[in-house]
């Protein structure tokens, strides 16, 4: 490459590092900006409370002279009137009594909010202010810290370019130098002795000296370019380190300091305000309830991660400053050959000491930040700035205007308090700046020791569960799909993968899914996770709405998006076709001229989207409401103008590739590669027994070898070693092979049988779980007779001078109309026998009615001990309560060790259910 081109890839780096800083100055900005609004609108929140209070209290006022008013008229006229009843006498003592106290209260009630609780909230504005501006200090404090980070990065990074650059052109003189030397022997070859010696040695010499200092120069520059690519990787960890800390604990931090104190004093100030009402107003009771669960649902915490999350865009963790090597360089990390690894290792010596000292320092400071913090929380708390619920219980037996707290001691608690803001706040900054400077250190440290032991040791060969080396040239979100999936060997992205087996398992009945925001924290805790090569969902408990929202993210960040740009405007005309299935044709002829990894991933994550929709009338989420919040990441168009005007017509679309999946994306024999499955379980070697180091066998059973075992829902088996059976079938369970599978026999046949499919018996109530089997049987005896006896019937009615009988019992469950008479029996016409026929056909008709009885009880008690099957049974996982899928090919082996769906078994009665399900079965018999 040419002295120009390389010129231009160093600018390159610079320019995308200058952006980077560009793009984080403002968010910095925002954040401040941010911050400002939000005490604005506390100091207007404690405003409005305030002019509620004092008109409530002007209010409460008018009304306790009111009353004190009528109560004194009526006194002063029951004084005139002695000669009245003794008990007449005790009802208007009482009310007006009564009166006079609820008088008092309202007046306390009034005092209190005009004075007491306002006063409060004009401190508390105060406080609000004041702590805001010293936390703003503080947070522009952090800001220039991390900057300058960045600016240190910037220098590292023109450094190592220079002396690379001073490297590769030292490498070429040497070149240049042995070329010459070449030539120069050559022609002292040709002329041989002819010359004399000494001009000869002479130039010798001189070109020896030529080499020797090129050679020179060259390791003089190989050792610069080292030292200025090991002080730019460590610069480059310290800078993502402090960027980590600064969005995952600073800005925290920040935001606590500006509202510390602010919801303490509100709750103080409500809670004063709710004990006064309790007291004046106990038929209200149900509303002082209410207003006391508001406040005590106060929570500074949970009001700080709502402010994160609504400005997710300003207060996100950025992304990771990547490595960019220069031109040739094929060394990524931090190298500890031997002309450097002296200085490696003192260095990291001085890092450790300094590490362990700046830790100790910043642990001492933490708990004095702690006390701190606990003795400010306590001043403002303090009974005589802010009075608690007794206190006021005390005044309202008083007069109003009673005694209160010394304005001086007042001021002079205030001053302390002060003082105490301002020691936490400078021990606020010393525990930030330190444990910044600790974290940047422990980057750097690890940094090195990792380079250390690399250079002394023999790698660790361990297989490790993580990505590809090949994953790592790009990037898991915001990349181009089709060039990962190439460069990683996935037909499936592993963070689309994971997503959707962790809701598949676990949220498929969740309401709201996709629809409710999860933790932003969490969701970059995930996300960093994918991107270091780790599969946080594969052993961890995580939050549904959270692996949510990393699934819509990573498709939102896709650069082209999934469908690409060029099929936009095609596929949103296809909306205006009336039929669905034109309209799913036309798709699919569109769709089709996708590159087949992109299908693959779309027919994927489509049969997801209609599984979940399965689950419409328990997670909330129709087809339509997947499409909006599916619709905007799947499929956008180069221009973003008319995003808004169009975005029914792409939420349209998408509810209709949800509902028509099967028929616009091709099947895997037509296009071969990973189907999704409803029944994500575990793979058949995880089948395997489950043994640790140094224990015992596989699993048994405490009490006994074998158990007996009923089958809940029907079992196709899909491989040779699974067992397949019918519901209501006995099972015998040998041993445990997994907690998803059993080592059991089904008809003397052995093999594995799925738990959730069947429910275990114990030996007290195994022949009463065996009932429906053999009131199955004698349900196939009942018909038998049954229809004998229809038949029978039927032979009365052949002629058509016979009397037919018309009964509603010919219409009931198991009776057969049969279509042979007796034709070698002759007609009854003598009125005797017209009574015998008449007899006859009444003691069948009672046999019908007496096996009909029998056949409902038993059918009854069938249904019963169905229904305490299912409630001893534990609660199934969702996929096991899915509607029963197509089996898949017996070729597939993703699908050979996934159990059958079972059928559906919620928000049904169960009566007709079991009775349908025993019916069917009786007749099979």
């Amino acid at each position: 490459m040419t002295s120009h081109g390389k010129l231009r890839k160093e600018k390159g780096s610079l320019a995308e590092y200058e952006l980077q800083v560009k793009d984080l100055r403002a968010q910095l900005t925002d954040q401040i900006k941010i911050l400002d609004s939000q005490v604005d609108v506390k100091q207007q929140q404690l405003s409005d409370l305030s002019e509620f209070l004092r008109r409530r209290g002007d209010i409460e006022t008018e009304y306790a002279r009111a009353l004190d008013k009528l109560t004194e008229r009526f006194t002063h006229k029951t004084k005139k009137k002695e000669q009245w009843g003794q008990s007449v006498c005790q009802v208007w003592s009482v009310l007006l009594t009564q009166t006079r106290l609820e008088s008092r209260e309202h007046a306390a009630l009034g005092d209190t909010c005009c004075n007491t609780l306002t006063q409060r909230l004009a401190h508390s504005t105060e406080d609000t202010h004041r702590l805001h501006k010293r936390s703003k200090e503080v947070g522009i404090q952090m800001q220039d810290e991390l900057l300058k980070v960045t600016s240190e990065l910037q220098t590292a990074l023109k450094t190592y370019n220079q002396y690379h650059t001073d490297c590769l052109i030292a490498e070429g003189k040497l070149k240049e130098a042995e070329r010459l030397e070449e030539r120069h022997t050559g022609k002292s070859a040709e002329l041989g002795t002819g010359q004399s010696g000494g001009p000869r040695r002479s130039s010798v010499k001189k070109m020896e000296r030529l080499m020797e200092k090129r050679h020179g120069r060259v390791q003089e520059t190989q050792l610069q370019c080292t030292k200025a690519r090991n002080d730019y990787l460590l610069n480059l960890a310290a800078a993502n380190a402090a960027m980590n800390k600064y969005y995952l604990q600073d800005v925290s931090t920040l935001i606590d300091c500006c509202d510390l104190g602010f919801h303490l004093s509100v709750e103080r100030v409500m809670r004063c305000y709710l004990a006064s009402r309790w007291r004046i107003q106990k038929t209200e009771e149900m509303g002082i309830k209410q207003l006391e669960a508001a406040v005590t649902s106060l929570d500074q915490g949970g009001d700080r991660d709502g402010l994160l999350q609504q400005h997710d865009a300003a207060f996100c963790l950025p992304f990771r400053f990547n490595y960019h090597p220069h031109e040739g360089d094929q060394v990524c990390e931090v190298s500890a050959e031997s002309h450097v690894r002296y200085e490696l290792e003192t260095r990291f010596q001085q890092l450790q000491s300094r590490l362990a000292a700046v830790t100790l320092e910043t642990e001492e400071i933490s708990k004095t930040l702690k006390a701190t913090l606990t003795a400010l929380l306590d001043t403002m708390c303090d009974s005589d700035c802010n009075p608690s619920p007794d206190v006021l219980s005390s005044l309202s037996h008083e007069p109003p205007g009673g005694s209160t707290a010394p304005k001086l001691t007042l001021a002079k608690r205030r001053a302390n308090q002060q003082d105490t803001e301002i020691y936490y706040f400078t021990k606020v900054k010393e525990f930030l700046t330190s444990s910044c400077l600790c974290s940047k250190l422990q980057a750097k440290h690890d940094l090195l020791q990792d380079a250390i032991q690399k250079g002394t040791l023999i790698p660790d060969l361990r297989v490790r569960k993580s990505r590809p080396v090949s994953q790592f040239c790009h990037t898991l979100f915001t990349t181009d799909i089709l060039s990962y999936i190439q460069s990683s060997g996935q037909q499936i992205p592993v963070v689309v993968e994971s997503c959707i087996r962790f809701i598949n398992l676990h949220g498929l009945h969740h309401e709201g899914i996709f629809r409710v925001p999860g933790s932003q924290r969490e969701v970059n805790l995930i996300r960093d996770a994918f991107e270091r090569g780790e599969d946080p969902l594969s052993d961890s408990e995580c939050d549904l709405d959270s692996v949510a929202g990393v699934l819509k993210l990573y498709f939102r960040g896709l650069e082209p998006p999934l469908f690409p740009y060029n099929s936009y405007t095609q596929l949103l005309e296809c909306v205006q076709i009336e039929g669905e299935t034109e309209k799913a044709a036309q798709i699919k002829a569109i769709v089709s001229t996708f590159p087949r990894p992109l299908l693959i991933v779309m027919r994927y994550l489509f049969a997801f989207l209609n599984h979940v929709s399965q689950y419409s009338d328990e997670n909330m989420m129709q087809p339509y409401n997947l499409a909006v919040c599916f619709g905007p990441s799947l499929l956008r168009g180069i221009d973003s103008d008319d995003a808004v005007a169009r975005q029914p017509q792409v939420n349209d679309l998408i509810k209709t590739m949800i509902l028509q999946h099967d028929l616009i994306f091709p099947s895997q024999s037509e296009l071969p590669g990973p189907v999704y499955e409803k029944h994500m379980t575990l793979e058949q070697e995880y089948c395997e027994p489950i043994t640790e180091e140094g224990e015992g066998e596989t699993e048994h059973l405490p009490s006994e070898d074998e158990w007996e075992a009923v089958a809940m829902f029907d079992y196709v088996a899909r491989s040779p070693a699974e067992l397949s059976f019918k519901q209501g079938e006995l099972l015998i369970l040998h041993n445990k092979a997994s907690c998803d599978w059993w080592r059991g026999e089904v008809g003397g046949v052995k093999g594995l049988i799925p738990h959730k499919y069947i429910t275990v018996l114990d030996g007290a109530c195994s022949q009463k779980y065996l009932l429906p089997h053999y009131c199955t049987q004698l349900l196939t005896h009942i018909n038998t007779l049954l229809n004998a006896l229809n038949t029978k019937l039927q032979s009365f009615c052949v002629c058509p001078d016979r009397m037919r009988v018309n009964s509603d019992s010919a219409s009931l469950p198991g009776r057969q109309r049969g279509s042979e008479g007796s034709p070698s029996r002759k007609p009854l016409t003598s009125s005797a026998t017209r009574h015998l026929s008449v007899g006859y056909i009444f003691v069948h008709l009672l046999c019908l009615l007496l096996l009909l009885l029998l056949q409902e009880m038993i059918s009854r008690q069938m249904n019963s001990v169905f229904k305490e099957l299912l409630s001893r049974q534990p609660p199934l996982q969702p996929s096991a309560l899915t509607t029963p899928a197509t089996p898949a090919p017996s070729s597939s082996a993703s699908s050979s060790s996934l159990p059958q769906t079972a059928p559906a078994a919620k928000k049904v009665g169960f009566g007709l259910r079991g009775r349908a399900l025993w019916n069917k079965k009786s007749q099979q018999n």
